[in-house]
């Protein structure tokens, strides 16, 4: 990469929180791609665009490449020649490393995005992409992305246990060929890193670090010591050493939440306050706001009936007439 193109470069990304830069699974292997290359940027948060799939993206002056296009961030900087892990890579290890990428991308980001979205409780989800907004629009926009990503998989009430199976057993498989893959190296191919380690690393620190510890996906990879060894590994190289300096901080992040107290501090009690007396004004604003929160929750539900009402019967009766049929 030129030092033209590598200064002022910037990634833009979804907020930090459970230790790591940024949370979100497509954005956390954007990051470390970049820390692998040694590429000089900053990091930014995008709040503004909570369900947009553009992000991650980056910038460079008048360079910008999202997500959504040409295949991904990672693929874009390598064929713009701004960040290319993969440049030096021997052609006959291509082949190999080709099904190990697809294999990531397919089976393994799949599985994550099943486990965020529909195999959870959806907290973990709302923390990522909706921690900013009020609680009726993040309950909204939570339903709409479930909703999408059941269309994704193709999930039906008929097919979903299958589905579930289906997507575990590809997991299982895949953790498998990785920890045969890896051995006992420092990186999957030539001992050196290629996008290949930024796509499962960025995916092995979410599962291990963001996702709940009832997580299937986290009990499968914890059976595969190499493969746990190599995050922790590369974490510790690439994100604590820099993180006090490089890594903007989080509202959620443990380094700037507030400190736990001992059990003595907690004991003693603090001098009771004189209750201040409510003026007019104060008693109106609370009124006005609570009829306005109730009003916002109302017109949620409402929208969530309508669209329901008039979709889902619809797409479940073809769901279902296309299982019977099969």
């Amino acid at each position: 990469m030129s030092d033209e193109k590598e200064e002022g470069l910037v990634l833009v990304a979804r907020k930090g929180g459970f230790g790591l830069p940024t949370a979100c699974p497509d954005c956390l292997p954007v990051y470390l791609h970049l820390k692998l290359a040694h590429a000089q940027f900053d990091l930014q948060f995008d709040v503004a665009n909570p369900d947009s799939d553009h992000v991650p993206y980056v910038e460079c002056g008048d360079y910008v490449t999202f997500n959504n296009e040409k295949g991904g961030v990672m693929e874009s900087l390598k064929e713009d020649n701004i960040v290319d892990l993969d440049s030096k890579l021997q052609s006959n290890v291509i082949p190999e490393w080709l099904s190990t990428k697809a294999m990531i991308c397919s089976w393994l980001t799949v599985a994550a995005q099943y486990e965020l979205w529909m195999a959870s409780d959806g907290s973990v989800a709302d923390k990522i992409y909706f921690s900013d907004l009020s609680w009726p629009i993040r309950k909204a926009l939570h339903w709409k992305q479930t909703q999408a990503m059941k269309k994704i998989l193709g999930t039906t009430t008929l097919t979903a246990a299958d589905k579930e199976e289906e997507i575990y057993r590809k997991a299982a498989k895949s953790y498998e060929a990785l920890s045969w893959r890896l051995g006992d190296q420092t990186y999957f191919f030539e001992n050196r890193p290629t996008s290949v380690d930024s796509m499962f690393l960025g995916h092995a620190l979410f599962v291990l670090h963001v996702l709940p510890d009832t997580s299937v996906l986290r009990s499968n990879l914890l059976k595969h010591n190499n493969l746990v060894s190599y995050a922790e590994s590369l974490k510790a190289e690439l994100l604590e050493a820099s993180s006090s300096s490089s890594v903007p901080r989080s509202p959620f992040d443990a380094s700037t939440s507030t400190p736990r107290r001992r059990a003595s501090q907690w004991k003693s009690k603090p001098k009771q306050k004189p209750k201040k007396e409510k003026t007019e004004e104060e008693k109106t604003f609370r009124r006005r706001a609570k009829y306005f929160l109730a009003a916002q929750f109302v017109a949620v539900l409402v929208f969530l009936s309508l669209l329901g009402g008039t979709n889902d019967p619809e797409l479940d009766a073809g769901d279902d007439e296309m299982a019977y049929e099969d």
